[in-house]
């Protein structure tokens, strides 16, 4: 699932303001994020930084619970597995 101010980067755009679901296959959290950005390579310098690296602002859920760490890339999924993307909010 991608967060709704982050699908706004998919290409093509998605129809509505809301988020996307879209189905990903992989085996981890890694491989599913690579499968994404072949689908949606515009996608990949929003969610990842130069390193390869989760942006500061980005979080990652994987079955309703946040990756942590945020660079566990590596973590096994179940088949059915959900993994959400949205913008992290910050501020004072």
């Amino acid at each position: 699932m991608i967060a709704s101010a982050l699908a706004r980067w998919l290409s093509p755009a998605p129809a509505g303001d809301g988020e996307v679901a879209l189905q990903v296959p992989g085996d981890s959290v890694g491989a599913v994020l690579d499968g994404l950005f072949r689908i949606h390579p515009g996608l990949r310098g929003y969610v990842l930084d130069e390193r390869g690296a989760l942006r500061r602002h980005v979080a990652l859920f994987v079955d309703g619970d946040a990756l942590q760490p945020k660079s566990n890339f590596a973590l096994a999924l179940r088949a059915d597995a959900e993994i959400y993307v949205m913008q992290a909010l910050s501020g004072g």
